[in-house]
């Protein structure tokens, strides 16, 4: 499958199931901007959980903050975001689409549908933060800024963090949330959106070059390892370093996490060591036991959620043109701990009573421990496929042997073998393959 044809099939699975839509369709939409649907509000969710788990539940040297969105604009002024925060922007003097002056393969894509030569205006730069007004009275309203990234909202509590627990250096402070940016060009489905959802940690250690190498090394292995045991191609990941005219303007040095998308490698987690900007800019220190004064160093790992999930979509679409039963089918082939339902329960026939109570009765059991999917319409085979589409591990079906021995089929979604499972059995069979 080429690559065109991959985004397209996905783009028209994610609205046909109810993964992605488009933000405020019905009004004709805004550009740049996605609503998550049933399935892909779960999906996103368990990225979430998953990132969280790994990187606050299962460390004792990590804890979480949630900031808020909106922030005094003196935090955006000492961060150097309303200095620096910025993009070059040229403009076409022939249609006026205005374009990164740095992205020139979309220059060159823009100029190849006009017939005559195209006109540029200079470059101008323009800031990325997307300005909000607090306040009731017209004209005394306070001009604030929806954060562009979720980053100060750590730095700036960094105190608090301190002072009411019990964390050392090294320790990191870790957060999920959302962000805006005014994109120029949003493009690629969701990869490049005005408003997202990032999952992040700032890990602060000593100021010393070595303490920061081997945790910027460190983090590095640890978020490519997050990705891979979650079902990623190995081979579709890389690093990459950042050169030294495209770093940000905290960094000391960086590398991305890319993904072999179809429209190029792409960028969806940097792992920064962002020295002592942030926390000297905001005039902040810490005392160690020994009470001595300094300024920490951060290494910090950001991660794109709306970004990872297109990502572990695409990674795992796949098109099966010869099953088992002569069908063709799509198949989401996610990591069982990502799937949005973990397992689907079905009445062989929905006509017969004694297999439809049977089935719900297993339905309402499983449904406390697990996202459990109830269906039962059309024939048992359309609903295998359904829950192929929809990326579900498991699929159980209640069948006349059911109702003599307890027991009912359990079908695997990436082979679709089946097995007999015992009923009380069954809550412990998807436990372990979770596990």
């Amino acid at each position: 499958m080429n690559n065109d044809a991959l985004m397209e099939k996905l783009v028209a699975l994610c609205k046909r199931r109810g993964f992605i839509f488009p933000g405020s369709e019905i009004y004709g939409g805004l550009t740049g901007t996605w609503d998550y649907g049933p399935l892909g509000a779960l999906l996103k969710q368990n990225i979430k959980q998953e990132w969280w788990k790994s990187m606050v539940q299962l460390r004792s040297d990590v804890v979480g903050v949630d900031a808020a969105i909106m922030m005094n604009p003196e935090v955006w002024k000492a961060s150097g975001h309303l200095e620096a925060f910025t993009d070059p922007l040229v403009e076409c003097m022939a249609c006026h689409s205005r374009f990164r002056a740095d992205k020139k393969e979309e220059i060159e894509i823009h100029e190849k549908t006009h017939n005559e030569k195209v006109e540029w205006t200079n470059p101008k730069k323009f800031n990325l933060l997307v300005e909000a007004k607090l306040g009731v009275i017209e004209g005394e309203k306070q001009t604030v800024y929806l954060r562009g990234e979720i980053t100060q909202g750590v730095f700036v509590n960094f105190e608090n963090v301190v002072s009411s627990t019990r964390v050392k250096i090294p320790f990191g402070i870790a957060q999920i949330g959302k962000a805006f940016r005014n994109e120029i060009t949003p493009g690629n489905f969701t990869y490049r959106s005005r408003e997202f959802e990032q999952m992040e940690l700032e890990f602060f250690v000593r100021p010393e070059d070595k303490e920061g190498n081997k945790w910027f090394d460190y983090w590095k292995k640890e978020r490519m390892s997050w990705y891979v045991s979650l079902g990623f191609n190995k081979e579709k990941l890389r690093f990459r370093k950042h050169e030294d005219d495209e770093r940000a303007h905290y960094a000391k040095f960086a590398e991305d996490i890319e993904y072999d998308a179809p429209f190029g490698w792409s960028e969806f987690e940097g792992i920064h060591h962002r020295g002592d900007w942030d926390l000297s800019r905001h005039k902040l220190s810490y005392t160690d036991e020994n009470g001595e004064k300094l300024v920490p160093w951060v290494i910090e790992t950001s991660g794109g959620v709306d970004r990872s999930l297109l990502f572990f979509l695409l990674d795992s679409y796949k098109d099966d043109p010869s099953t088992s039963s002569g069908q063709a089918r799509t198949v989401l082939k996610l990591h069982p701990r990502l799937a949005p339902y973990k397992v689907a329960v079905f009445p062989l026939l929905a006509n017969k009573e004694e297999l439809v109570k049977k089935a719900q009765g297993i339905y309402n059991d499983l449904k406390p421990q697990f996202m459990t999917a109830w269906d039962a319409r059309g024939n048992i085979g359309k609903r295998y496929l359904s829950q192929d589409e929809a990326g579900t591990p498991w699929c159980v079906t209640v069948d006349f042997q059911t109702l003599e021995d307890d027991t009912v089929t359990v079908r695997d979604r990436d082979t679709a073998k089946q097995e007999r499972v015992k009923i009380e059995r069954l809550a412990g069979y998807i436990s372990n393959k979770l596990s």
